[in-house]
């Protein structure tokens, strides 16, 4: 069980935070010097090299939204350059992708983080490159809404790239492209100019990962563990009935993918901040602002208890919390994470998205609902683990930033190593990224600055 480091701070990790965006603008300086111009969306390592992987290039967001993080970070324009060359180029193709349920990854790390910065007054206001930024986060927002089941006239959700019947838990994070879309007045306009509102499609979506994802402890069936998380949800697109849980990257439909719990935290304690800069009006069609927050928070909350629960102590999760060798490391939860072991492999990417989530939420039961808490103190707990030279890279060899990353164990596709049982000590651009987002996080906490938002400043846009 995580345990959480007493009177940890964010202005503890001021020094560790410039040796980490040092070490960081070396691994993307690396990468662009080696993979400008290679076709494919870079995904994983392989003996600390980054691999091209020509699927669905849902990666490739990360690649260039790591660039904008690390400009904001430091301010150094070479990092920004990185960015715009993304979204003048390879990023392009990527907002109008109807195939995907990724453009919260893809679009608003790319797009969505220059916008901001923009707002935050980081870059100089350009009144065509703001209109070129607006442009696309409406157009991806629109996108990703129209990717939609729905069950009844009440209920309705984004699909995955699985098709109609397949409920993701890790979307809830693309909701983020759906928020900016909203923000910037953007409807669905469908046949007959029908025009659909985001905001409906939002809320809508996340209830629907919180009644048929998250589970609460409610006697769902055997396995209803509160704040279990079943990465896929299956229905009959037929009648709109709920059929049974299911999983692509996770062990088993009755198990918890950690990666994808992680993406359902983080993803409910940002939605939670965006509904900030909603109107009171524009929520009384959904119950009005106190049922929305209450059902967001209520996810969040069920989601970091279990993820604190059967994390290790120090916060590093494995991939899966039944993977089904964990049982030869005995009381696993009783201790630090083991990267090195023999039967299964932790993720570390999961708990650099779970950290941020958990900071997030912590800050927001603080500050809006007045609530003492340790979330925030978890998730800055997980922070200080990743910094450890277990999990940071400082070999200028390796191309990654965050070691001990897993992508995709059930279908064998990370690089393990032969003389390893199994993968260990590689990095993936998600992981990456996340880790980047949650320091630059940290930074503005400790630094005294309003937090990092993907909507950027609580005021509204110019």
């Amino acid at each position: 069980m995580l345990e959480p480091r007493a009177a940890i701070k964010p202005g503890d990790f001021l020094p560790a935070l410039q040796s980490f965006w040092e070490l960081s603008a070396a691994k993307i300086r690396a990468i662009e010097e080696r993979h400008l111009g290679v076709e494919g969306a870079l995904v994983f390592t392989a003996k600390g090299i980054y691999q091209n992987q020509s699927w669905t290039e849902w990666t490739e967001g990360f690649r260039y939204g790591s660039a904008l993080l690390q400009f904001d970070a430091g301010s150094q324009q070479e990092f920004l350059e990185i960015g715009r060359h993304g979204v003048l180029g390879p990023m392009q193709v990527h907002l109008s992708s109807m195939g995907v349920h990724d453009h919260g990854f893809q679009i608003v790390s790319t797009f969505g983080n220059l916008w901001r910065l923009m707002n935050e007054g980081r870059i100089g206001e350009e009144k065509w490159e703001r209109a070129f930024y607006e442009q696309a986060l409406r157009v991806s927002g629109a996108v990703q809404a129209r990717r939609w089941t729905q069950l009844n006239d009440k209920e309705g959700f984004i699909y995955s790239f699985n098709g109609r019947h397949s409920l993701f838990a890790d979307t809830m994070r693309s909701l983020r492209s759906l928020a900016l879309a909203y923000r910037l007045g953007q409807p669905l306009l469908e046949e007959g100019d029908q025009s659909i509102s985001l905001l409906q499609r939002l809320i809508l979506h996340a209830r629907a990962t919180s009644k048929f994802a998250v589970y609460f402890g409610e006697g769902r069936d055997a396995y209803d563990q509160a704040g279990r998380v079943a990465h896929e949800s299956l229905f009959n697109v037929d009648s709109g009935r709920y059929r049974c849980p299911g999983t692509q990257q996770g062990w088993s439909p009755f198990s918890t993918w950690t990666r994808g719990q992680a993406w359902v935290l983080l993803g409910f304690a940002e939605q939670l901040e965006f509904l900030q800069v909603v109107s009171d009006e524009a929520l009384e069609s959904f119950g009005g602002r106190e049922e929305v927050e209450d059902e967001f928070l209520r996810a969040a909350l069920a989601c970091a208890k279990h993820y604190v629960q059967q994390s290790p102590t120090d916060g590093i999760p494995y991939w899966d919390t039944m993977a089904p060798s964990l049982y030869q490391l005995g009381s696993w939860w009783d201790r630090p994470a083991e990267p090195n072991n023999s039967f299964e492999p932790v993720d570390s990417s999961a708990a650099a998205i779970a950290a941020q989530g958990l900071i997030r939420l912590g800050s927001f039961l603080r500050q809006h609902r007045q609530q003492e808490n340790q979330w925030a103190e978890a998730g800055l707990t997980i922070f200080e683990s990743l910094l450890g030279q277990e999990y940071l890279s400082s070999s200028p060899a390796h191309q990654g930033l965050l070691l001990h990353a897993l992508y995709h164990r059930p279908a064998g596709w990370d690089f393990q190593n032969e003389n390893a049982a199994v993968p260990m000590g590689e990095s993936c651009m998600w992981g990456d990224y996340h880790f980047r987002e949650l320091a630059l996080l940290v930074q503005r906490l400790a630094q005294k600055q309003s937090p990092y938002r993907f909507f950027g400043p609580l005021e509204q846009p110019k």
